[in-house]
């Protein structure tokens, strides 16, 4: 027992060795994301749908403060859809804000989208004209995680509409806004929004649908924790994605074996297969999983 705790504490330590962050470019990126959201009326939120409570900024609140927010699952295609619907409601009653689920690939969520923007600037833009001031346009922004899919949703909003407006009165002139509609402005860069997690397991995740630069970790250990997770709740999907049977480990050197990559003779060619196992999981090929 003492040994298995042993190599667990030092599998542990081992990753964490290979996810880790600088608070120096934390601080600067939160306060580059703040002056954006200072100049929209309604923030849309991008979430992995494959990691719904992973892919969120526990400190979005406090950027926020009493902006209202829309939250996008994006990569919904990915992703069971019977598990999604239920996510849908627990994200809806812990954040107590509207939830709509995108892809890539299918732009008829475009209009409700677009429409649920609107409506949820119309109270700020109210009290604006009741000060006396003109109505006009609601102003959005999309933030986000890295490679939750930001420019993606901000291409699929502004693909109808690609009229720049330019600098606004009281805003920043570098800031670059597209007209979608006579009622909407959408702010054309996404908002990034830093990395700052100490919870090694969310980092994990992050690392698993490429939120993590490459740089961050090694392969090998990312691939052996993706397959410890989805052993635990999809394993007959997983193993019968590799052709393993119920008597066969899922691990790496098994996966090897069974595509027969090997390398010297008998050895399993663990980085090759650590390089697909990876890339298996984010194209959806394994099958439809949410890890959280």
């Amino acid at each position: 027992m003492e040994n298995n705790e042993k190599e667990a504490s030092s599998k542990q330590s081992h990753f964490q060795n290979h996810i880790h962050w600088y608070p120096g470019h934390i601080a600067k990126a939160e306060k580059k994301l703040k002056e954006q959201i200072n100049l929209v009326d309604v923030v849309i939120e991008v979430l992995d749908a494959r990691i719904p409570l992973s892919s969120c900024y526990n400190n979005i609140e406090s950027l926020l403060g009493e902006k209202p927010r829309l939250i996008l699952l994006n990569k919904a295609d990915l992703v069971d859809q019977h598990e999604l619907k239920n996510w849908i409601k627990i994200l809806e009653e812990k954040f107590k804000c509207p939830v709509l689920t995108t892809d890539a690939k299918n732009s008829k969520d475009l209009n409700k989208i677009v429409s649920k923007a609107v409506e949820l600037s119309e109270p700020r833009i109210q009290k604006l004209m009741v000060k006396g001031l003109l109505r006009r346009s609601a102003r959005v922004m999309v933030v986000g995680m890295p490679n939750v899919g930001k420019s993606s949703i901000i291409n699929k909003i502004t693909r109808t509409s690609k009229t720049k407006v330019g600098a606004k009165a009281g805003v920043t002139r570098q800031q670059q806004w597209v007209k979608i509609n006579p009622k909407l402005d959408l702010l054309d860069t996404p908002g990034i929004i830093p990395m700052k997690q100490e919870d090694q397991l969310r980092a994990k995740k992050l690392a698993f649908v490429n939120s993590v630069s490459e740089n961050a970790y090694e392969q090998e250990a990312v691939a052996t924790e993706l397959l410890l997770i989805l052993s635990e709740k999809y394993s007959q999907k997983v193993r019968g994605h590799y052709n393993l049977s119920e008597t066969e480990d899922l691990t790496i050197e098994n996966i090897a074996k069974s595509r027969n990559w090997i390398v010297k003779g008998s050895e399993a060619d663990i980085n090759r297969t650590s390089t697909f196992i990876l890339r298996d999981f984010r194209e959806g090929k394994m099958g439809k999983f949410i890890l959280d």
